[in-house]
């Protein structure tokens, strides 16, 4: 296809000064929206980056001032792994040691179905009380490594706790049947009705299969994000039924109380960490900052933008690109956290949040009212500044993906030069464009170019890349969107020999509402 109209939408670069941002406010209005048309240039909006009503295009209160977080120290995601990947290596050597101390003589029949079962049963249970540990969201861990790593280890981890788990269950029934000549059926039953803490054992171990059925791809995209955090906290309590029966008949635990308390400070660690930082530390910060609803405002016919002011908020560590999990204390919707970006970045008094209307929680966004509670879960994420590696960033985005992107832009130094690329089906869905053409007339060195139309439109490719951003061999590239915008991102930046560590992304399939749309949704995604 001919290049001539990669070029896009564009906003020229500018020597301005920075913009104000004055205080949100319903009352003020919203700037006057004037979407810009494809093959249109941006330029055109008012001249000094503010609206007529008193608003800057960029959102920022103007009473307040944002303070700059400190740098991590460079090697930190790699030491963290390195540091994660041993404790985790220690705790399956305390498991193998429990077992091979432990051990006891079997003859017979069964008796290497029994022996191989213990195995399966330790090792499955360890690896379940990892996948908890992982999404337990430790600040100093999940600033280490970073949320998407984190999240894929669980995925990974996942699907062979299950198996260990299920194998204990099959070696563990089979290996008494044979001992004892009878049918496997007859033997579950007796083991279910003799035993004090088998049937909840069972119990756990169905909703487990629930927990984990559900997080299989396919089932996953076919239900609401709702119902699939729903049924994934029933791997929680899966293990938790599970716990008295290893105490009272593993065989590894009566005999043995220090392997007893081995085992029980695994559940402790895991358990403590999931309430302490999932449940007890973001109703602390949410008291202690009085996080509310500030106010709610459309950004397009079906995007909505939520402040929410506090106290301090700064103190919170947050950056731009990072996101929450966001509990809004009313009656629908208290029962349930959803992971939203910060579309900017934060100041002593707002967080800002912009979302696009995927289903139920997300829809109900726009009916929040002032002065709602607000729940607040994180900081979470290294999609920040901090990650670049030179003085050249390339945003990449696609559709509401540019709310990160956004809040990123606040926290890179002046000196910085910045190029975002911006795609989106069709003007209405340019989602802060205002905000960015504001950006790009008050910051030195930044372009901003709008790719409005479908994907077939507007490839992403190495050559198309270098066409729109003739040096991006040398910058950083973020990008953010659809799964399939990242792989063509990071596809192109191989083929131009871009080092990994320079590609950054952020994708919106981590535990996101994104990856749950429905059906018909589905649909139109697939006609773009």
């Amino acid at each position: 296809m001919s290049f001539t109209g990669l070029q896009g939408n564009v906003s020229p670069m500018t020597t301005a000064s920075a913009t104000a941002r004055p205080r949100p406010n319903a009352k003020q209005g919203r700037p006057t929206k004037g979407q810009p048309a494809k093959g249109q240039s941006a330029k055109g909006q008012s001249a000094k980056g503010q609206s007529a009503q008193g608003r800057s295009a960029s959102g920022r209160p103007a009473s307040t001032k944002r303070q700059a977080a400190s740098k991590p120290p460079q090697g930190l995601r790699s030491t963290a792994s390195t540091l994660a990947l041993a404790l985790a290596g220690l705790g399956l050597g305390l498991v193998v040691g429990i077992q091979w101390i432990t051990r006891s003589s079997l003859s017979g029949e069964g008796a290497l179905f029994i022996e191989l079962s213990r195995w399966a049963a330790l090792l499955g249970t360890y690896a379940s009380l990892l996948v908890i540990l992982l999404i337990a969201r430790v600040p100093a861990i999940e600033r280490g490594i970073g949320h998407d790593r984190m999240v894929a280890w669980h995925r990974r981890l996942g699907p062979l706790a299950l198996i260990l788990i299920a194998a204990h269950v099959v070696l563990v029934t089979t290996g008494y049947a044979s001992s004892e000549a009878v049918t496997y059926l007859s033997e579950s039953w007796s083991l279910i009705s003799t035993y004090q803490w088998i049937l909840p054992a069972a119990a756990g171990f169905i909703l487990m299969m629930v927990a984990g059925l559900t997080s299989w791809r396919v089932a996953r995209r076919r239900m609401s994000y709702e119902t699939w955090w729903v049924t994934h906290l029933y791997l929680y309590l899966a293990i938790a039924l599970a716990y008295m029966h290893q105490i009272t008949l593993g065989q590894a635990f009566i005999t043995h109380s220090w392997a007893r308390w081995v085992w029980i400070g695994f559940y402790v660690i895991t358990f403590g960490a999931l309430i302490g930082y999932r449940v007890v530390r973001p109703v602390y910060l949410s008291l202690r900052h009085d996080l509310r609803v500030y106010s709610v405002e459309r950004e397009s016919a079906d995007t909505v933008s939520v402040w929410i002011s506090g106290r301090n908020v700064q103190n919170i560590g947050a950056r731009g690109g990072q996101f929450f999990g966001w509990r809004f204390m009313t009656r629908d919707q208290w029962w349930q956290s959803h992971p939203y970006s910060l579309s900017a970045a934060p100041d002593p008094r707002y967080l800002r949040i912009t979302v696009r209307d995927l289903g139920d929680h997300s829809s109900s966004l726009a009916k929040l009212k002032h002065g709602t509670r607000v729940v607040a879960e994180g900081p979470y994420g290294v999609f920040t500044a901090d990650a670049r590696k030179g003085d050249h960033v390339v945003l990449i985005a696609g559709g509401v993906g540019i709310t990160p992107l956004r809040a990123l832009l606040d926290d890179l130094p002046k000196k910085v030069r910045v190029d975002v690329l911006y795609r989106a089906p069709k003007p209405e869905a340019l989602v802060l464009h205002d905000e960015l053409d504001a950006i790009a007339k008050a910051r030195p060195g930044t372009r901003v170019r709008y790719l409005v139309g479908t994907r077939r439109d507007y490839p992403i490719s190495a050559k198309s890349l270098v066409h729109l951003v003739s040096d991006i061999a040398g910058a950083d590239i973020y990008t953010c969107g659809p799964a399939e915008l990242l792989a063509s991102v990071r596809h192109a930046a191989d083929v131009l020999g871009i080092p990994e560590e320079r590609v950054h992304d952020e994708a919106f399939s981590f535990h996101s509402p994104d990856t749950y749309l429905p059906v018909s949704s589905r649909t139109k995604e697939k006609k773009r």
